[in-house]
Protein backbone atom coordinates (compact mmCIF):
# COMPACT_ATOMS: atom_id res chain seq x y z
CA UNK A 1 0.00 0.00 0.00
CA UNK A 2 2.89 2.37 0.83
CA UNK A 3 6.28 1.93 -0.76
CA UNK A 4 9.23 4.24 -0.13
CA UNK A 5 12.22 3.41 -2.31
CA UNK A 6 15.68 4.90 -1.75
CA UNK A 7 14.38 8.34 -0.80
CA UNK A 8 16.82 11.10 0.12
CA UNK A 9 16.01 14.64 1.16
CA UNK A 10 18.27 17.48 2.22
CA UNK A 11 17.70 21.07 3.29
CA UNK A 12 20.06 23.89 2.42
CA UNK A 13 23.10 23.66 0.18
CA UNK A 14 26.85 23.35 0.29
CA UNK A 15 28.57 22.88 3.61
CA UNK A 16 25.45 23.96 5.54
CA UNK A 17 23.18 21.33 3.95
CA UNK A 18 21.33 19.04 6.36
CA UNK A 19 20.58 15.51 5.16
CA UNK A 20 17.16 14.70 6.65
CA UNK A 21 16.58 11.44 4.76
CA UNK A 22 19.45 9.26 3.61
CA UNK A 23 18.52 6.49 1.14
CA UNK A 24 15.38 5.46 3.05
CA UNK A 25 13.30 2.47 1.94
CA UNK A 26 10.31 0.89 3.64
CA UNK A 27 7.14 -0.96 2.73
CA UNK A 28 3.76 -0.91 4.48
CA UNK A 29 1.26 -3.66 3.64
CA UNK A 30 -2.43 -2.98 3.05
CA UNK A 31 -4.35 -2.86 6.33
CA UNK A 32 -1.17 -2.77 8.43
CA UNK A 33 -0.33 -0.41 11.29
CA UNK A 34 3.32 0.51 10.82
CA UNK A 35 5.27 2.57 13.34
CA UNK A 36 8.43 4.56 12.67
CA UNK A 37 10.31 5.08 15.94
CA UNK A 38 13.12 7.53 16.59
CA UNK A 39 14.24 10.50 18.62
CA UNK A 40 13.81 14.14 17.57
CA UNK A 41 15.89 14.90 14.50
CA UNK A 42 15.82 11.32 13.24
CA UNK A 43 13.97 12.36 10.05
CA UNK A 44 10.57 10.92 10.91
CA UNK A 45 8.51 14.02 10.15
CA UNK A 46 10.31 14.59 6.85
CA UNK A 47 9.61 10.99 5.90
CA UNK A 48 5.89 11.24 6.56
CA UNK A 49 5.69 14.53 4.67
CA UNK A 50 7.28 12.96 1.60
CA UNK A 51 4.58 10.30 1.58
CA UNK A 52 1.79 12.83 0.95
CA UNK A 53 4.13 15.06 -1.09
CA UNK A 54 4.13 17.96 1.34
CA UNK A 55 7.88 17.57 0.82
CA UNK A 56 9.42 16.50 -2.49
CA UNK A 57 12.40 14.15 -2.13
CA UNK A 58 15.67 14.94 -3.87
CA UNK A 59 15.80 11.37 -5.15
CA UNK A 60 13.91 8.11 -4.89
CA UNK A 61 10.21 7.34 -5.25
CA UNK A 62 7.11 7.15 -3.06
CA UNK A 63 4.10 5.06 -4.10
CA UNK A 64 0.77 5.11 -2.25
CA UNK A 65 -2.03 2.76 -3.27
CA UNK A 66 -0.51 2.26 -6.71
CA UNK A 67 0.16 5.95 -7.41
CA UNK A 68 3.70 7.25 -7.58
CA UNK A 69 3.37 10.47 -5.58
CA UNK A 70 6.69 11.89 -6.75
CA UNK A 71 5.43 12.15 -10.34
CA UNK A 72 2.09 13.83 -9.58
CA UNK A 73 1.23 17.53 -9.69
CA UNK A 74 -1.81 19.79 -9.82
CA UNK A 75 -5.20 18.08 -9.95
CA UNK A 76 -3.73 14.58 -9.91
CA UNK A 77 -1.77 15.31 -6.76
CA UNK A 78 -4.79 16.82 -5.02
CA UNK A 79 -6.85 13.76 -5.90
CA UNK A 80 -4.16 11.44 -4.57
CA UNK A 81 -3.93 13.39 -1.33
CA UNK A 82 -7.70 13.03 -0.96
CA UNK A 83 -6.98 9.34 -0.35
CA UNK A 84 -4.50 10.10 2.45
CA UNK A 85 -5.70 11.37 5.82
CA UNK A 86 -3.32 12.94 8.32
CA UNK A 87 -3.51 13.65 12.03
CA UNK A 88 -1.12 15.95 13.89
CA UNK A 89 0.48 16.29 17.32
CA UNK A 90 -1.15 19.63 18.12
CA UNK A 91 -4.53 18.93 16.47
CA UNK A 92 -4.38 21.92 14.05
CA UNK A 93 -8.05 22.74 14.54
CA UNK A 94 -9.55 26.09 13.56
CA UNK A 95 -10.69 27.75 16.78
CA UNK A 96 -13.33 29.86 15.02
CA UNK A 97 -15.12 26.83 13.56
CA UNK A 98 -17.31 24.32 15.36
CA UNK A 99 -16.35 20.67 15.62
CA UNK A 100 -18.65 19.84 12.70
CA UNK A 101 -17.23 22.66 10.58
CA UNK A 102 -13.66 21.50 11.30
CA UNK A 103 -14.53 17.99 10.13
CA UNK A 104 -16.25 19.35 7.03
CA UNK A 105 -13.28 21.50 6.02
CA UNK A 106 -11.55 19.07 3.65
CA UNK A 107 -14.87 18.21 2.02
CA UNK A 108 -15.68 21.89 1.64
CA UNK A 109 -12.35 22.50 -0.11
CA UNK A 110 -12.99 19.69 -2.58
CA UNK A 111 -16.46 21.03 -3.45
CA UNK A 112 -18.72 18.53 -1.68
CA UNK A 113 -22.24 19.92 -1.21
CA UNK A 114 -23.45 21.25 2.13
CA UNK A 115 -25.96 18.46 2.85
CA UNK A 116 -23.47 15.71 1.99
CA UNK A 117 -20.79 17.39 4.12
CA UNK A 118 -23.11 17.59 7.11
CA UNK A 119 -24.19 13.95 6.78
CA UNK A 120 -20.61 12.72 6.52
CA UNK A 121 -19.37 14.89 9.41
CA UNK A 122 -22.08 13.68 11.79
CA UNK A 123 -21.48 10.09 10.70
CA UNK A 124 -17.73 10.22 11.33
CA UNK A 125 -18.13 12.11 14.64
CA UNK A 126 -20.34 9.27 15.84
CA UNK A 127 -17.67 6.81 14.74
CA UNK A 128 -14.90 8.50 16.77
CA UNK A 129 -17.02 8.84 19.91
CA UNK A 130 -18.03 12.51 19.68
CA UNK A 131 -21.79 12.19 19.47
CA UNK A 132 -23.41 15.43 20.62
CA UNK A 133 -20.23 17.53 20.17
CA UNK A 134 -20.89 18.80 16.63
CA UNK A 135 -21.83 22.33 17.75
CA UNK A 136 -18.99 22.69 20.27
CA UNK A 137 -15.85 24.73 19.64
CA UNK A 138 -12.28 23.43 20.12
CA UNK A 139 -11.78 25.58 23.25
CA UNK A 140 -14.61 23.64 24.92
CA UNK A 141 -12.95 20.25 24.35
CA UNK A 142 -10.34 18.22 26.22
CA UNK A 143 -7.09 17.25 24.51
CA UNK A 144 -8.39 13.78 23.77
CA UNK A 145 -11.58 15.15 22.28
CA UNK A 146 -9.60 17.57 20.10
CA UNK A 147 -7.56 14.68 18.74
CA UNK A 148 -10.75 12.76 18.02
CA UNK A 149 -11.88 15.75 15.96
CA UNK A 150 -8.53 15.65 14.17
CA UNK A 151 -9.04 11.97 13.41
CA UNK A 152 -12.60 12.59 12.21
CA UNK A 153 -11.38 15.37 9.91
CA UNK A 154 -8.67 13.09 8.51
CA UNK A 155 -11.25 10.37 7.79
CA UNK A 156 -13.96 12.64 6.35
CA UNK A 157 -12.90 12.00 2.74
CA UNK A 158 -12.93 8.20 3.17
CA UNK A 159 -9.17 7.73 2.76
CA UNK A 160 -7.53 4.32 2.60
CA UNK A 161 -4.31 5.57 4.22
CA UNK A 162 -3.97 7.38 7.55
CA UNK A 163 -0.74 9.15 8.50
CA UNK A 164 -0.13 10.07 12.13
CA UNK A 165 2.53 12.62 13.07
CA UNK A 166 3.20 12.15 16.82
CA UNK A 167 -0.57 12.18 17.36
CA UNK A 168 -0.44 11.13 21.02
CA UNK A 169 2.70 12.85 22.33
CA UNK A 170 0.73 15.84 23.67
CA UNK A 171 -1.75 13.64 25.56
CA UNK A 172 -1.71 12.10 29.03
CA UNK A 173 -1.15 8.32 29.30
CA UNK A 174 -4.81 7.37 29.79
CA UNK A 175 -5.97 9.50 26.85
CA UNK A 176 -3.08 8.15 24.75
CA UNK A 177 -4.33 4.62 25.36
CA UNK A 178 -7.86 5.60 24.34
CA UNK A 179 -6.68 7.27 21.12
CA UNK A 180 -4.44 4.34 20.18
CA UNK A 181 -7.26 1.89 20.76
CA UNK A 182 -9.50 4.07 18.59
CA UNK A 183 -6.95 4.08 15.76
CA UNK A 184 -6.61 0.29 15.99
CA UNK A 185 -10.39 -0.15 15.86
CA UNK A 186 -10.80 2.28 12.96
CA UNK A 187 -8.05 0.51 11.04
CA UNK A 188 -9.88 -2.76 11.50
CA UNK A 189 -13.39 -1.45 10.77
CA UNK A 190 -12.51 0.78 7.81
CA UNK A 191 -9.65 -1.24 6.33
CA UNK A 192 -7.21 1.62 6.88
CA UNK A 193 -3.48 1.34 6.33
CA UNK A 194 -1.83 3.37 9.09
CA UNK A 195 1.68 4.81 9.15
CA UNK A 196 2.53 6.57 12.38
CA UNK A 197 5.69 8.21 13.62
CA UNK A 198 6.50 8.37 17.29
CA UNK A 199 9.25 8.47 19.87
CA UNK A 200 7.05 6.60 22.38
CA UNK A 201 7.61 2.86 22.73
CA UNK A 202 4.15 2.47 24.28
CA UNK A 203 2.66 3.27 20.88
CA UNK A 204 4.56 0.39 19.27
CA UNK A 205 3.68 -1.96 22.12
CA UNK A 206 -0.02 -1.27 21.91
CA UNK A 207 -0.99 -1.20 18.25
CA UNK A 208 1.83 -1.64 15.72
CA UNK A 209 2.00 -4.71 13.50
CA UNK A 210 5.39 -3.69 12.10
CA UNK A 211 7.92 -1.04 12.94
CA UNK A 212 11.10 0.66 11.79
CA UNK A 213 13.81 2.24 13.92
CA UNK A 214 15.14 5.49 12.48
CA UNK A 215 18.19 7.58 13.37
CA UNK A 216 20.18 10.22 11.52
CA UNK A 217 17.90 10.08 8.50
CA UNK A 218 18.37 6.33 8.01
CA UNK A 219 16.31 3.22 8.72
CA UNK A 220 18.40 1.05 11.04
CA UNK A 221 16.03 -1.91 11.14
CA UNK A 222 12.45 -2.75 10.19
CA UNK A 223 10.02 -5.62 10.10
CA UNK A 224 7.09 -7.20 11.97
CA UNK A 225 7.29 -6.37 15.69
CA UNK A 226 7.18 -10.05 16.68
CA UNK A 227 10.11 -10.81 14.37
CA UNK A 228 12.18 -7.91 15.68
CA UNK A 229 11.65 -9.08 19.25
CA UNK A 230 13.30 -12.37 18.32
CA UNK A 231 16.16 -10.91 16.29
CA UNK A 232 19.63 -10.86 17.82
CA UNK A 233 20.80 -7.40 18.88
CA UNK A 234 17.50 -5.85 17.74
CA UNK A 235 17.38 -2.15 18.61
CA UNK A 236 13.61 -2.29 18.94
CA UNK A 237 13.78 -5.35 21.18
CA UNK A 238 16.28 -3.61 23.45
CA UNK A 239 14.16 -0.46 23.59
CA UNK A 240 10.96 -2.35 24.39
CA UNK A 241 12.66 -4.38 27.11
CA UNK A 242 15.43 -2.27 28.69
CA UNK A 243 17.27 -4.53 31.14
CA UNK A 244 20.11 -2.17 32.00
CA UNK A 245 23.85 -2.75 31.89
CA UNK A 246 25.27 -6.25 32.05
CA UNK A 247 27.08 -6.67 35.38
CA UNK A 248 30.63 -7.96 35.60
CA UNK A 249 30.53 -11.74 35.90
CA UNK A 250 32.64 -14.70 34.86
CA UNK A 251 29.54 -16.74 34.04
CA UNK A 252 27.63 -16.95 30.75
CA UNK A 253 24.79 -14.45 30.30
CA UNK A 254 21.75 -15.18 28.13
CA UNK A 255 18.47 -13.43 27.42
CA UNK A 256 15.22 -15.30 26.88
CA UNK A 257 12.25 -13.79 25.05
CA UNK A 258 8.87 -15.44 25.59
CA UNK A 259 5.26 -14.67 24.80
CA UNK A 260 1.69 -15.77 25.36
CA UNK A 261 1.26 -19.29 26.68
CA UNK A 262 4.93 -19.58 27.64
CA UNK A 263 4.82 -16.87 30.29
CA UNK A 264 3.26 -19.06 32.99
CA UNK A 265 5.69 -21.97 32.67
CA UNK A 266 8.38 -22.48 35.38
CA UNK A 267 11.14 -22.35 32.76
CA UNK A 268 13.90 -21.13 35.06
CA UNK A 269 13.12 -23.56 37.89
CA UNK A 270 13.03 -26.49 35.48
CA UNK A 271 16.31 -25.37 33.92
CA UNK A 272 18.04 -25.21 37.30
CA UNK A 273 16.80 -28.66 38.35
CA UNK A 274 17.50 -30.43 35.06
CA UNK A 275 21.00 -29.07 34.49
CA UNK A 276 22.01 -28.56 38.14
CA UNK A 277 22.77 -24.88 37.53
CA UNK A 278 22.42 -22.14 40.14
CA UNK A 279 20.64 -19.83 37.72
CA UNK A 280 20.86 -16.12 38.54
CA UNK A 281 18.23 -13.62 37.36
CA UNK A 282 19.98 -10.41 36.30
CA UNK A 283 16.91 -8.61 34.95
CA UNK A 284 13.41 -9.12 33.67
CA UNK A 285 10.66 -7.14 31.97
CA UNK A 286 7.14 -8.08 30.96
CA UNK A 287 5.07 -5.97 28.57
CA UNK A 288 1.79 -6.29 26.73
CA UNK A 289 2.55 -6.20 23.00
CA UNK A 290 -0.63 -5.83 20.90
CA UNK A 291 -2.65 -7.49 23.66
CA UNK A 292 -0.23 -10.42 24.09
CA UNK A 293 1.90 -10.73 27.20
CA UNK A 294 5.53 -10.76 26.15
CA UNK A 295 8.66 -10.73 28.26
CA UNK A 296 12.43 -10.85 28.31
CA UNK A 297 14.58 -12.27 31.09
CA UNK A 298 18.34 -11.99 31.48
CA UNK A 299 19.96 -14.98 33.19
CA UNK A 300 23.40 -15.78 34.55
CA UNK A 301 24.35 -19.40 33.85
CA UNK A 302 27.40 -20.56 35.84
CA UNK A 303 29.16 -23.71 34.74
CA UNK A 304 31.46 -25.06 32.07
CA UNK A 305 30.94 -24.48 28.35
CA UNK A 306 29.30 -27.87 27.80
CA UNK A 307 26.79 -27.36 30.61
CA UNK A 308 25.84 -23.89 29.39
CA UNK A 309 25.49 -25.09 25.77
CA UNK A 310 23.17 -27.90 26.90
CA UNK A 311 21.05 -25.46 28.90
CA UNK A 312 20.75 -23.06 25.96
CA UNK A 313 19.84 -25.91 23.60
CA UNK A 314 17.19 -27.06 26.07
CA UNK A 315 15.62 -23.59 26.20
CA UNK A 316 15.60 -23.31 22.41
CA UNK A 317 14.00 -26.75 22.07
CA UNK A 318 11.04 -25.35 24.03
CA UNK A 319 10.43 -22.74 21.32
CA UNK A 320 12.00 -19.89 23.28
CA UNK A 321 14.21 -17.29 21.63
CA UNK A 322 17.56 -17.34 23.39
CA UNK A 323 20.33 -14.86 22.73
CA UNK A 324 23.77 -15.50 24.22
CA UNK A 325 24.96 -12.09 25.43
CA UNK A 326 28.24 -13.17 27.05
Amino acid sequence: MISVSRVSKSYGSGTTAVLALDDVSLSVARGEIFGVVGQSGAGKSTLIRTINSLERPDSGSVTVDGREMTTLAGTELRQARHNIGMIFQHFNLLSSRTVQANVELSLEITGVGRAARRTRALEILELVGLHGKAAAYPAQLSGGQKQRVGIARALASNPTVLLSDEATSALDPETTTQILDLIRQLSKDLGLTVLLITHEMDVVKRICDSAAVMSGGRILEQGPVEDLLTTEKSLLGQALFPLGEIPETSSAVVEITFNGVKTDRPVIAQLARKHHIDVGILGAAVETIRGLQTGRTRLELPGDQQTVAAAVADLRSQGLFVEVIK
